[in-house]
């Protein structure tokens, strides 16, 4: 299924021109290779990558273009790509058996806040928590991350003897964000039985399959242990840190944990 967008409404703002994607039942260019600033550090070198979501479904025809980009992204390492498939095209004849119903929800309240390229469809990749495009518009997503904020708390972990993580925080700030660990199968090949992409095996990079709600940053510098029993998520082979401030907010830091 593709669909041409003239002029839509989401979420207050004007889309226009949106090609190649597909709007959920829901729903309130070519690819060109660019640079993408380094990361921004703290005082250790600690990187804060900035977060990109893709949004995508194994019943979307018009997915595999942004699943592929998110590959090539997933290999920068200024940037934490997370896809996160979503589960209202399983009506359109196969089950998307990544699909989490909560990859949905998080998806509806990005669309709610009205940024930039808001909207419930597919693929849709999001910029840490805020600004979104069509996932298979790498000049969109450049330019999104390159205006992303990166003055934000910066984090740093190191493992104990016993497997259990120590995660610091650093920076001071007047707002509250929730931390939360993301658990990540960095590579899935999927062979699609039925629908739109019946025949095809997909590919796709930092599939979530857990998330577990850490706490809360109250904007001073802190540190907690994660116990080794947090790491042990059946198909998950790396995780990471986000916080993110609460009713899908910005995303103001993440890690990957060198586990």
């Amino acid at each position: 299924m593709r669909k041409i967008i003239t002029s839509l409404l989401i979420g207050g703002a004007a889309v226009a021109g949106f090609v190649g994607i597909q709007l959920a039942p829901t729903s309130a260019v070519s690819s060109a290779q660019l640079t993408t600033p380094a990361s921004p550090s703290d005082a250790t070198g600690t990187p804060r990558p900035v977060v990109i979501e893709l949004f995508t479904s194994q019943g979307c025809s018009s997915c595999p273009p942004a699943d592929l980009l998110a590959s090539r992204l997933a290999k920068d390492d200024s940037l934490l790509v997370i896809t996160r498939p979503v589960t209202y095209w399983d009506r359109l004849g196969w089950k998307d058996t990544l699909a989490r119903e909560d990859n949905s929800a998080l998806q509806r309240a990005y669309a709610a806040k009205g940024h930039e390229g808001a909207g419930v469809y597919t693929p849709q990749m999001v910029v840490n928590g805020g600004g979104g495009a069509v996932g298979s518009r790498e000049n969109d997503i450049r330019s999104l991350v390159r205006r992303a904020d990166a003055t934000g708390p910066s984090i740093s972990t190191s493992v104990n003897v016993d497997g259990a993580v120590t995660v610091s925080i650093k920076g001071k700030s007047d707002y509250l964000a929730g931390i939360s660990l993301i658990a990540l199968s960095s590579s899935e090949s999927v062979r699609i039985g039925r629908g739109e992409n019946g025949g095809r095996t997909m590919h796709y990079v930092n599939v979530v399959k857990a998330e577990q709600n850490l706490g809360s940053w109250r904007g001073r510098p802190m540190e907690f242990v994660v116990s080794p029993e947090n790491f042990r998520i059946s198909g998950a082979d790396k995780y990471a840190i986000i916080l993110q401030r609460p009713g899908a907010g910005p995303i103001v830091a993440a890690r990957l944990l060198d586990i």
